[in-house]
């Protein structure tokens, strides 16, 4: 009898903890998160933030040597196909070809919403990873899902507000702080914003001390993380590789931020953004486009998107 009321005590637990996960306000079939706020009104409302045309590169240069998280690489090769011993596949001209061989989540890029999951498997929407996450591909919550984001775009300069050059590795900011920013420049977080917190950490660090770069960083606390989602934001990003602060004040709860963000809100994630040419020049509210390229069954993608001021 003891021995079937413990069964009996573990499945009603375990059916307790599965209700735990609340499925998304889009509804249990959705993939997209908060990109379903994206509408062609709210673009063409963000399009009006366009005053003198100048575009901004949010993404930066990659390469072979660009320190990633860890084991993350990438290796290019320009190769002549079929031209070998002077062979030439047109009478009129030669050309190159390139072959990449490396990881989507290096440099500036996006984290879809089956990147990150919780410590059951459990990712957005309710979603076990044990049924999507395939060898070959994701078979829910790719990145190829995710629609082009058009948004209003805003810079808050965390450096400024601390006055520093840049943050120190293992510092974080809170949501006084990201008030406090808020207010001083005059651009309040609004439902649909892609919010990128700039820590002046790429500018500081990624050439000079690529090690030191990839080795902590400067960046939001979980309750930011929480603060960002009841303002229903669309994406959030820094220039940093991982938008948490690391090392993290609790050492069990590493990237905490990504799982509030995607697994819980259907957030997206920007890493490593270069926002030291928009602080400088003061353009701190702007259109922000990101069209990235869609290889089904993605988790992460490399990318490089665009401020227009």
């Amino acid at each position: 009898m003891r021995f079937f009321l413990t069964i009996f005590l573990s499945i009603f637990i375990l059916s307790l903890n599965a209700e735990e996960c609340e499925v998304s306000n889009w509804g249990p079939a959705d993939e997209i998160g908060n990109a379903n706020l994206i509408t062609p009104n709210s673009i063409l409302k963000a399009s009006k933030l366009i005053k003198t045309g100048k575009t901004y590169s949010l993404g930066i240069v990659i390469d072979a040597n660009t320190p990633a998280y860890p084991p993350r690489s990438l290796s290019l090769q320009v190769v002549q196909p079929d031209q070998q011993f002077g062979n030439q596949s047109s009478p009129n001209s030669t050309y190159n070809d390139d072959i990449f061989q490396g990881w989507f989540g290096i440099g500036s890029q996006l984290d879809g919403l089956g990147h990150l999951g919780g410590p059951d498997g459990t990712f957005y929407n309710c979603n076990k990873g044990k049924d999507f996450a395939k060898i070959n591909g994701l078979t829910k919550l790719g990145i190829e899902t995710v629609p082009p984001i058009v948004a209003r775009g805003i810079i808050l300069d965390m450096a400024k507000h601390f006055g520093v050059e840049y943050l120190e590795a293992g510092r974080s900011f809170s949501v006084e702080d990201v008030k406090a920013v808020e207010r001083k420049q005059g651009t309040p977080i609004k439902k649909g914003d892609v919010v990128i917190f700039h820590t002046g950490w790429i500018d500081a660090k990624l050439d000079k001390e690529p090690e030191v770069w990839g080795s902590g960083e400067p960046g939001q606390s979980p309750e930011v993380a929480e603060y960002l989602a009841s303002k229903e934001v669309v994406a959030v990003g820094a220039d940093n590789w991982g938008l948490d602060v690391i090392p993290p004040k609790d050492m069990n709860k590493a990237f905490q931020g990504h799982v509030i963000l995607l697994k819980e809100n259907g957030i997206y994630i920007l890493e490593a953004m270069n926002t030291g040419p928009l602080v400088k020049d003061k353009a701190l509210e702007f259109l922000f486009v990101l069209g990235h390229a869609k290889v089904r069954g993605a988790v992460q993608m490399i990318i490089n998107p665009i401020a227009i001021k």
